[in-house]
């Protein structure tokens, strides 16, 4: 932080404009002011704008100074720059220290993540008993710092003999993560005290398996000698499952797909017709398009400002956003294909689906029913299951970025905030709309697609009651209202019971636990009990009828579009020279 003076009459902060800078108050007296009325005095030791330092924001009131001030000042890139170099040494150190136990050394790093992410840290004093013989067990320790003893009761000894010490990277009570067994020794903290990692049978199993599987793949110890167990017909099963998986996650394009991606390969902004303006947003416009050269097909134009987009400094994001979805094959993820740019605008042409956006619909309905909901969900997740195979997170799920197609199957739009962060990594970059982002995000510990469960249980709730569980017209009251749980949220009528525990069981705090992030992954998801007889298969190969039937609008179906305002930068007629791939 640095520190800035501030002489009376001053605006520190100024309602509307865009805020980057978190304020602590060190001397002086402010006035808060609201649409020009007071709202109350701040004096030392006040921070304010704190919501600047997440995320761009406009700001909400005004700080005027009443007296000479002096503030101390945090910017929002020093911030998350600072909150992502400690989170990945954290990451770094907690994976490199798991590799130096032999029960998990050979543990991939994605796996040694997940585990870093649920492991507690307890202290244990001098002499304090850890575990105790005879005592039923359901907890793994991995020793970070200390020493500590173990005791059993041998016969002809009244009591408990050393049996060894066991010290910094060594592990006890992994029989707990076997079965249910109860303890065969005690454990106890030498001085000056012990601090151990430890992981529960449940978050342990769910992540990793047991260490029966541990054996078979040859992630114990030497000892174990499991190498002998990892066989050719092994192999070759998991060469079958990875082609298994790769071909339901690629659609390849048929001919006739090919062939119109070639031809657009080809096509310049001077021949497209714009017919109307699907929507209107803050980084510009959507126009229902058609070609001069053929008349027969539509597609969507997304126009996006590139002043918006460098004064927000959403660059990064732009880059993104073409990238995957320039080289997504989904049925469930919008066509992206190609690409423009001008001086003052960059351009995305895209498949136009015209069956409806699914906010609109649930606008009317009120809500879905249960049939409807699961389907939408389900296709959330095909698209879901597609991006995470590629080390892709979403992280902008809501019912304005889903699209009905032609048919009446969802479609995931809108790419903004997808990441490629790979595989056991994580990113600290705060964005997505405030009612579905996760803890994580908020608290900004890092995160990767977990994030993306705990959208789908947000999702879930508002398709089944027409609104979103955490939600106030204050983002920072709706972040506050996010990480006091899910468990604080009533449930009305209209969800039912393993609704009820999906829901739950997506939305958990903490990210490692959330259904889907376990060792199965997003198949966990699907054999849950609210899917219980639903054809994931037909879903897959578009050969169900969706319970929504869209209503497939021509161009002239938007005149209604026509009152949005257009775009005085660029004349609407003015369609030459804007031909360049950015």
């Amino acid at each position: 932080m640095y520190e800035r003076t501030t002489q009376k009459g001053q605006f520190i902060i100024t309602e509307g404009e865009a805020g980057q800078h978190l304020f602590v108050s060190a001397e002086g007296e402010l006035n808060v002011l609201k649409d020009g009325r007071s709202l109350g005095t701040m004096t030392a030791g006040r921070a304010f704008g704190e919501l600047a330092i997440l995320y761009n924001c406009t700001r909400t009131a005004s700080v005027k100074a009443l007296s000479d001030a002096r503030l101390w000042v945090l910017d929002r890139s020093v911030f998350q720059a600072i909150m992502m170099k400690t989170g990945l040494q954290r990451q770094a150190e907690n994976i490199k220290f798991l590799r130096s136990v032999s029960l998990l050394k050979r543990l991939p790093s994605e796996k040694l993540a997940k585990i870093a992410s649920v492991l507690e840290m307890d202290f244990f004093h001098e002499g304090e008993c850890i575990i105790r013989e005879g005592e039923a067990g359901d907890t793994f320790f991995i020793i970070n710092k200390g020493e500590v003893e173990v005791q059993q009761k041998l016969k002809g000894f009244s009591d408990p003999q050393k049996i060894r010490n066991l010290k910094r990277g060594d592990y006890f009570g992994e029989k707990a993560l076997l079965s249910e067994d109860y303890r065969t020794a005690s454990v106890v903290a030498k001085a000056p005290g012990v601090e151990c990692l430890t992981i529960d049978r449940e978050s342990f199993t769910q992540l990793i398996g047991d260490l029966n599987e541990l054996r078979e793949k040859d992630y114990g110890d030497e000892a174990r000698n499991a190498q002998r167990l990892f066989n050719k017909k092994t192999k070759r099963l998991r060469k079958i499952a990875h082609i298994i998986r790769a071909s339901e996650s690629d659609i390849p394009a048929s001919p006739g797909r090919q062939k119109m991606e070639r031809e657009l390969a080809n096509v310049g902004l001077h021949q497209l017709e714009v017919l109307a303006t699907l929507g209107l947003g803050g980084f510009g416009r959507v126009e229902l398009i058609q070609l001069s050269t053929d008349r027969t097909k539509t597609y969507a134009l997304k126009c996006l400002k590139k002043k918006h987009i460098v004064e927000t400094r959403q660059q990064e994001h732009i880059y993104s956003e073409k990238k995957i979805m320039m080289n997504a094959r989904s049925n469930f993820i919008a066509r992206l294909y190609r690409t423009f740019k001008d001086n003052k605008y960059v351009y995305m042409l895209m498949e136009a689906c015209l069956g409806g956006e699914l906010w609109t619909i649930l606008r009317d309905r009120g809500h879905f029913d249960e049939v409807t909901a699961r389907f939408c969900v389900a296709c959330v997740i095909e698209a879901f299951d597609y991006l995470h195979s590629k080390g892709i997170i979403y992280r902008d799920l809501k019912p304005e970025n889903l699209l009905l197609d032609t048919k009446g199957y969802v479609k995931l739009v809108d790419f903004g905030f997808a990441k490629r962060v790979g595989h056991g990594s994580k990113t600290w970059t705060f964005c997505g709309t405030p009612e579905y982002v996760a803890p994580e995000i908020i608290l900004n510990k890092g995160h990767d697609h977990a994030v993306d469960y705990w959208s789908l249980g947000i999702l879930m709730y508002e398709l089944l009651t027409g609104s979103p569980p955490f939600s106030t017209s204050d983002p920072m009251k709706t972040y506050n209202i996010i990480l006091k749980g899910i468990d604080v949220v009533e449930f009305t009528q209209h969800i039912r019971k393993n609704a009820q525990n999906l829901i739950k069981k997506l939305c958990r705090d903490n990210p490692a636990e959330r259904l889907g992030y376990q060792k199965n992954g997003i198949a966990d998801i699907k054999k849950h009990k609210w899917f219980q007889g639903f054809d994931w298969h037909g879903l897959h190969r578009q050969i169900l009828t969706p319970p929504i039937q869209p209503r497939v609008r021509g161009p002239t179906d938007f005149s209604n579009f026509d009152n949005y305002p257009k775009d005085k930068d660029i004349p609407q007629d003015e369609l030459s020279g804007w031909d360049n791939d950015f």
